[in-house]
């Protein structure tokens, strides 16, 4: 299968920083100094680039620092050449991918099908219990071999028609980067590599002057974070950043401001091994006692839409016959008392860790839950966090001794197919399910063999099921998100900005 044909899928279709002084690093003249300033909702956890899929390390990391061998075009859904110039199905299980020449990482040394391969298995088959590894790949392990200098095989336990795009969330790495540890910073293939890392107050990224592709336009980059939007949107609007990331229409950007679509849905994820969560009336009663309507047309009127399931329109194997839970509130209170009186602890405390900054008027949304659900009888304590507390409530190995936990998520699928919110969330044992199925597992693996409209029905099933007869969510609303640009920079946001603002797409306005 040619690079053509690969991105010709089905299943690929569209789915849809520092403060800049006066000094000669700003201000438009294009010179070599010339300095593109970013503001953005929180400082990364990490820059570890086997951790980009989460979305505060990726922002930074992805296609600028770091480079996958392929990678998605977010606007039309099809995988592109990067590190790799070609790719081919070889056999059931094998795919083969010829590398690009005459690259070399930020360090000087060459980028190769070695390092490729080193990359590959220090993601996915190593034990540093990479982000990417639960998010993309789950337990299986792949066999990766450099052939030779220009030629990777890559073979998988069972066939797997999507290889190439999983492949596209793996960040290629230096072939000396541990094995046996994470790394703070980096070395990639990408237009930027990492300068200055102050903790706390700001990232700055030096252009790659060796960088195999078209040279960026800016010669530095610094990254900033601030938790408030309107602070984020005075930033750009003072001139002193030129790009401000998660605002909303309230924050002040005016004219300055860019709404776009975006691939992120927000939801309440179950603990449903622990009572009460473990009965699944109370997870029911959840669902009813969420008012969506009102959230969406109170908070966020600007573009978000009410969600019935974990992915939006666009994504393959979204299934678009599947309704969003109404609001009933009677229902819900009559499901709790209906648990109560089979000897369901309804009383006991249920957790909602949310984390804070993590898009605009999270904490609002945080108290109208928190109301919300109390109103149905349940006792709810939120619990607002920082990214580092939260990503214990995220991903295995979870928080097991706190009781129960209805955690407030903000999932993106970024690939473009529902394998990579089923595998994560609703497989049994996932980096980020707290229970599973039997029978949804069944329906969520014979789909990831499939192709074409088979898979699109197929994952249609996996919703339909989950909905009807597990619900370890409570979709809430597919989010639109907004931005501010200053004057002097031109760039086009996409669905996937949120999770990788590719700098070399930014260029100077004129």
């Amino acid at each position: 299968m040619s690079v053509a044909a690969v991105a010709s899928f089905a299943m690929l279709a569209s789915c849809s920083v520092a403060n800049s002084e006066p000094d000669g690093s700003g201000g438009g003249d294009g010179g070599e100094n010339e300095t593109l300033n970013v503001v953005l909702t929180q400082e990364p956890p990490t820059l570890e680039a086997c951790d980009a899929n989460l979305t505060s390390t990726g922002v930074v990391v992805r296609s600028t620092v770091t480079e996958p061998l392929v990678e998605r075009n977010p606007s039309t859904g099809d995988l592109e050449p990067l590190l790799a110039t070609e790719w081919e199905q070889t056999g059931d299980t094998e795919w083969t991918f010829t590398m690009r020449e005459d690259v070399t990482f930020q360090d000087g040394t060459p980028f190769d099908a070695e390092a490729a391969a080193h990359s590959i298995d220090r993601a996915v088959n190593g034990d540093l219990g990479c982000d990417v590894e639960g998010y993309i790949f789950g337990d299986d392990d792949l066999e990766v071999e450099a052939v030779d200098a220009t030629t990777l095989t890559v073979n998988t336990v069972s066939p797997d028609p999507i290889l190439p795009l999983k492949l596209s969330f793996i960040e290629i790495v230096a072939a000396d980067t541990s094995a046996d540890e994470k790394v703070r910073e980096p070395i990639g293939t990408g237009p930027y590599a990492i300068s200055d890392w102050q903790a706390g107050t700001s990232i700055t990224l030096d252009r790659n002057d060796d960088y195999w592709d078209a040279a960026p336009d800016f010669a530095q980059v610094k990254y900033q974070w601030r938790g408030e939007g309107t602070v984020r949107a005075a930033m750009v609007t003072s001139g002193e950043a030129d790009i401000a990331l998660g605002l909303s229409a309230d924050d002040g950007a005016g004219d300055l401001a860019v709404s776009y679509p975006n691939n992120e849905t927000i939801a309440l994820r179950f603990s449903g091994q622990t009572a009460p969560l473990d009965d699944i009336r109370i997870r029911q009663a959840i669902n009813y006692a969420i008012d969506k309507e009102t959230i969406v047309s109170s908070l966020y009127p600007d573009g978000d839409k009410v969600a019935a399931e974990l992915i939006p329109e666009g994504i393959v194997g979204y299934n678009d016959s599947l309704e969003p839970w109404p609001y009933d509130l009677d229902k819900a209170k009559e499901l709790v008392e209906e648990a109560k009186a089979d000897g369901t602890p309804v009383d006991t405390k249920i957790i909602m860790p949310v984390r804070t900054a993590q898009f605009p008027k999270v904490s609002e949304l945080g108290e109208v839950l928190r109301e919300q659900i109390s109103q149905a009888g349940l006792d709810i304590e939120l619990r607002m966090v920082d990214t580092t507390q939260h990503l214990q409530y995220q991903t295995q190995p979870f928080v097991t001794d706190e009781g129960p936990i209805a955690m407030l998520i903000q999932h993106g699928n970024q690939a473009g197919d529902a394998q990579f919110s089923v595998e994560q969330y609703m497989l049994t044992g996932a980096a980020q399910a707290e229970f599973g199925d039997p029978e949804l597992d069944k329906l969520i693996e014979a789909a990831a063999k499939l192709t074409g409209d088979e898979r699109q029905a197929a994952y249609e099933e996996v919703f339909q099921y989950e909905h009807d007869n597990v619900v370890a969510l409570a979709p809430i609303a597919h989010q639109t998100v907004m931005l501010a640009l200053s004057d002097r920079v031109t760039y086009e946001p996409n669905s996937s900005t949120g999770d990788e603002l590719r700098i070399k797409e930014v260029s100077l306005a004129g």
